[in-house]
């Protein structure tokens, strides 16, 4: 019984001193940081160089992501779109489906923004699909989607609030010519 008496012992006192040597380090710390004027600025140094690193890092991380979003329009602008009612309506609907499958993976995010896209080239009223995307797609994606559309150009959005007189024209919303 003296052998688990003398574990335990030794077991708390070693807890104690890792305490005790934590929390003087701790105290030690915060009297430097208040007292020495060099530490402080070496501190401050240090968190500027941190906040400089990750804003460059983001800028080329954006502007990596802004090349990608390029590449994936002009891409899919030189494999062209189908041209029959009955092939953009199928393209249309594999496109969305496509979208909404990639959309649950955070990393496909272009990946998705492009089907969502292609699917926009397709429809005959992009104004009114851009209205259900910004329902219906995550904001991050339809980010995404609204670069890919400034960038194309081409497309003949209209009113992006998406007015509820844009159907005026009796359509019913079906894929056509």
């Amino acid at each position: 019984m003296s052998s688990s008496i003398r574990s335990t012992t030794i077991a708390l006192a070693t807890v104690g001193a890792l305490a005790t040597g934590f929390l003087a380090y701790a105290v030690y710390f915060d009297h430097k940081r208040r007292t020495d004027p060099e530490f402080r600025k070496a501190l401050k140094r240090e968190s500027r160089r941190i906040a400089k690193a990750a804003k460059e890092e983001a800028e080329a991380q954006g502007a990596q992501q802004k090349q990608a979003i390029r590449q994936a329009v002009t891409e899919a602008q030189e494999e062209g779109f189908p041209t029959s009612v009955e092939e953009k309506e199928s393209f249309f609907m594999n496109m969305v489906g496509q979208g909404e499958a990639l959309c649950q993976n955070e990393s496909l995010q272009i990946e998705a923004a492009l089907s969502f896209f292609k699917a926009l080239k397709v429809y005959p009223q992009p104004g009114d699909l851009i209205t259900i995307y910004d329902k219906t797609v995550p904001k991050p994606v339809l980010d995404i989607l609204a670069e890919m559309v400034a960038f194309d150009g081409s497309m003949p959005i209209g009113n992006f609030g998406g007015s509820s007189g844009s159907d005026a024209g009796g359509s019913t919303g079906a894929i056509d010519d």
